[in-house]
């Protein structure tokens, strides 16, 4: 195994651990999950994505926990890494713009006492959507003709 293939692995398996431990969260609609899912429809109600928003408070968290399952497996797999890297940058540019430009914001409240997280999901966010990019870049070569 090269040091290109080494890193890919390393690459994939954090982002498999980021979106897997999540999982839990997003599918047994825990409080975490209820804000944000709550906050981003509550924040869709007021512009061109009203009619999404019942459904994205409803059902978002299922949605994203699974396209992020999804992503996941076929990062796993060699043959089907660069759609899984594909799908993960999806996936997680979704999950960064609603910290940046909605009131989600990156030190977004985790629970009813207003706590907040201190910006650890947003900057998970961030170290994902940069694994998902190197993954995919590292993926596109591999498949280059060689000279």
């Amino acid at each position: 195994m090269d040091t290109k293939e080494k890193i890919s692995w390393a690459l994939v398996v954090y982002v498999c651990f980021v979106f897997v431990q999540s999982l839990f969260f997003k599918f047994s609609g825990s409080q975490e999950t209820v804000i944000i899912f709550n906050t981003i429809a509550d924040w869709m109600n007021g512009n061109f994505l009203n009619p999404l928003a019942d459904a994205f408070r409803h059902w978002g968290g299922n949605a994203v926990g699974t396209t992020e399952l999804i992503a996941s497996v076929l990062l796993i797999i060699p043959r089907t890494r660069l759609f899984g890297a594909v799908i993960g940058l999806g996936v997680i540019s979704g999950a960064i713009f609603f910290h940046l430009f909605t009131p989600l914001g990156v030190d977004r409240v985790v629970d009813d006492a207003g706590n907040t997280d201190g910006g650890v999901l947003f900057f998970m966010a961030c170290g994902v959507w940069v694994s998902c990019l190197i993954v995919a870049i590292l993926e596109l070569q591999k498949r280059q003709p060689k000279t």
